[in-house]
C-alpha cells in the first residue's frame, strides 16, 4: 500500500511538471511562442527541481561561495582570504546521500553521517608549517593540480585550495623522509705508534696460557701448561720465582690490589690462592666439577669469581672460602669472566656462543646477548669507559654498559681469539690461535697494525699461537703469552711519527651490523 502511494506521488509529480512546460510553450491558439528571461528561469527552475531534486540539500561549491565572499585581502602567497561568517572559522560538511557506516555490520551514529572538512585557514598553516623541499617543489611542478584528479565516490565538489597544497606537501615530505639516509663514515682515527717486539723470555717447558703484571709494576706472573706458575721481573725479563702445586694445566692467575695474594686456577678443577709473603697456598676453593678456565677479582670487595668447563661460573667470598653465588644459565663452558665495581658487575663469555651479565647480589642473569655466532673466548672492559668488547672467530664486537648495547664491529681478525686487552690510550690487543696479534683504535675500530712474530727457534710453525696478553701498569709495554712457551714483551717505537707511518685511512661506510 506504501509504495503505490509513493508511486502515485512521483506519477503527479511529473505530471504536474510537464503539464506547466506544455503550458508555458503554447499558447491560446496552440501555436508556439518565443520564451521571454522570465518564463526561461522557470523553466530552469523546474528543470533543476525535476532532474537535481535528490542534491539540492547540499552546500553550495567553494567557487560560487568565492564569488558572494568580497575578495578584498590576500596573504603573502597569493592565496586570498575570505572573512568568515560573524567572525568564526567555516567548516564544510560533507552530508552524502548515502551515508557510510564506519564498519561492516556498524551502525551509523550521528559521527559517522557527516565528514567534516578541516577549514581553509587550518589548511593554510599546516602548509606554511611544512618545511620547504628541493625534492617537493619539483614534485609540485611537475605533479597535476589537485582539482584534475577526483576519487571515485567523492563528492563533486572542489576542495579548498589551501586543503589540495597542504596534502601534496604532506605527501611529499613523507615520500623525502622514507628517503635513504646517507650512510655514517668512520672518523679519522687516532694516530698510534706502532709497536715492536723487542724481548722474548724462555723459561716454560710448556705453552704459557695465562698472564698478569702485579700492582706494583715490578714483576708479572704466568702460567703454563708445564702446571708450573712462574714470577719475572718486569724490568730484566729474568725468572724470580716458580711455584708448583697445580696437577695440570694452569689457565688463569691475577695479583691482588687488596691483599699480598695471588689467585690460580687451572684444570685440574682447582682454584688455589698464593700467600706471596710465604709462597704457600693458604686456601682452596673447592665446587667446579670441571677445569677452571678465567678467574677475576672484583676491585671493590673481597669477591673472587670464577669460569667453568661446566658451565658456570661462581662468586667465592676470598676470606671464608664460602660459595656465595652459582652463575647458571650458559649451556657450554664459561671461557672469560671479567668483574667491575659498576653495574653489572660481572660479565662472562661462553662457547655457547653468547655474552652474559650478571646481577652481583641476585646471582642472576642481567641481560644475554646473542649477536655472536661463535665462541665467545674474550672480552675485556675498557679503563675508563663504560663499555667492553668481545672477541670471537666471526668479529670482534664492542658494547655499551649497562644494558649490553651494541656499538660496533671489528671485523677483519679471521681466527680464533683468544684474548683481548685495551689501554687507557684506546689501543685494543687482540691476539688469535694462529698467532697474529691485530691493534686497533678503540673509537673508531681502525685496524692500525697486524703482527706476526717468528716462534721461538726449535718450534713447530703451528706452535704460533698467542693464549694471553697484558699491558703492564705504565701501559708502555705489552706481553703477551704464547704456544711456543715464551713471553714476548712488546713497546711503543719511539722513532715513529705520523709521517713515516702515516693512517691508511679514508672514510669508508661503517658496518654496524648486529649479526
Amino acid at each position: 500500500m506504501v509504495e503505490e502511494v509513493q508511486k502515485h506521488s512521483v506519477h503527479t509529480l511529473v505530471f504536474r511538471s510537464l503539464k506547466r512546460t506544455h503550458d508555458m510553450f503554447v499558447a491560446d491558439n496552440g501555436k508556439p511562442v518565443p520564451l521571454d528571461e522570465e518564463s526561461h528561469k522557470r523553466k530552469m527552475a523546474i528543470k533543476l527541481r525535476n532532474e537535481y531534486g535528490p542534491v539540492l540539500h547540499m552546500p553550495t561549491s567553494k567557487e560560487n561561495f568565492k564569488e558572494k565572499c568580497p575578495q578584498n585581502a590576500s596573504d603573502s602567497y597569493g592565496h586570498k582570504q575570505y572573512p568568515a561568517n560573524q567572525g568564526q572559522e567555516v567548516e564544510y560538511l560533507v552530508t552524502g546521500t548515502h551515508p557510510y557506516p564506519p564498519g561492516p555490520g556498524v551502525a551509523l551514529t550521528a559521527d559517522t553521517k557527516i565528514q567534516r572538512m578541516p577549514s581553509e585557514s587550518a589548511a593554510q598553516s599546516l602548509a606554511v608549517a611544512l618545511p620547504s623541499s628541493q625534492t617537493r617543489v619539483d614534485a609540485n611542478r611537475s605533479a597535476p593540480s589537485g582539482g584534475e584528479y577526483r576519487h571515485p565516490g567523492a563528492s563533486d565538489r572542489s576542495q579548498p585550495a589551501g586543503m589540495t597544497s597542504a596534502v601534496m606537501e604532506a605527501g611529499n615530505a613523507k615520500n623525502s623522509a622514507l628517503m635513504a639516509k646517507k650512510a655514517p663514515t668512520m672518523p679519522k682515527p687516532q694516530w698510534h705508534p706502532p709497536w715492536k717486539l723487542y724481548r722474548v723470555i724462555s723459561g716454560h717447558l710448556g705453552w704459557v696460557r695465562c698472564i698478569a703484571v702485579e700492582p706494583g709494576n715490578q714483576w708479572f706472573v704466568t702460567g703454563s701448561a708445564d702446571r708450573t706458575i712462574k714470577i719475572w721481573d718486569l724490568a730484566s725479563g729474568k725468572l724470580k720465582l716458580s711455584l708448583t702445586g697445580h696437577i695440570s694445566t694452569v689457565r688463569g692467575v691475577i695479583v691482588s690490589t687488596r691483599s699480598p695474594y695471588l689467585f690460580s686456577c687451572g684444570e685440574d678443577k682447582q682454584v688455589k690462592c698464593w700467600d706471596l709473603e710465604y709462597n704457600k697456598v693458604i686456601r682452596h676453593y673447592h665446587g667446579h666439577l670441571s677445569a677452571v678456565y678465567g678467574l677475576d677479582l672484583h676491585p671493590t670487595i673481597d669477591v673472587l669469581v670464577t669460569c667453568s668447563r661446566d658451565s658456570t661460573a661462581r662468586i667465592w667470598d676470598v676470606r671464608t672460602k664460602a660459595s656465595v653465588h652459582t652463575l647458571s644459565g650458559h649451556t657450554n663452558a664459561v671461557a672469560t669472566v671479567r668483574c667491575q665495581a659498576a653495574e653489572p658487575q660481572i660479565i662472562t663469555g661462553s662457547h655457547d656462543t653468547t655474552i652474559r651479565l650478571w646481577d652481583l647480589v641476585a646471582g642472576k642473569t642481567r641481560v644475554t646477548l646473542t649477536n655472536h655466532k661463535k665462541s665467545v673466548r674474550a672480552v675485556v672492559l675498557h679503563p675508563r669507559h663504560y663499555t667492553f668488547a668481545s672477541g670471537s672467530p666471526d668479529n670482534i664486537k664492542q658494547w655499551k654498559f649497562p644494558d649490553g648495547s651494541f656499538i660496533q664491529n671489528l671485523s677483519g681478525h679471521n681466527a680464533i681469539i683468544n684474548t683481548l686487552t685495551v689501554n687507557s690510550d684506546g689501543v685494543l690487543v687482540s691476539g688469535a690461535d694462529n698467532g697474529t696479534m691485530h691493534l686497533w683504535d678503540w673509537r673508531t675500530g681502525y685496524n692500525f697494525q697486524r703482527v706476526h712474530a717468528a716462534v721461538q727457534p726449535g718450534s713447530l710453525d703451528s706452535e704460533s699461537g698467542i693464549f694471553a696478553c697484558a699491558f703492564d701498569q705504565s701501559e708502555s709495554r705489552l706481553l703477551t703469552a704464547e704456544a711456543d712457551k715464551t713471553i714476548k714483551v712488546y713497546k711503543e717505537d719511539d722513532t715513529a711519527t705520523e709521517e713515516t707511518h702515516p693512517v691508511s685511512w679514508k672514510p669508508e661506510i661503517i658496518k654496524r651490523k648486529r649479526f
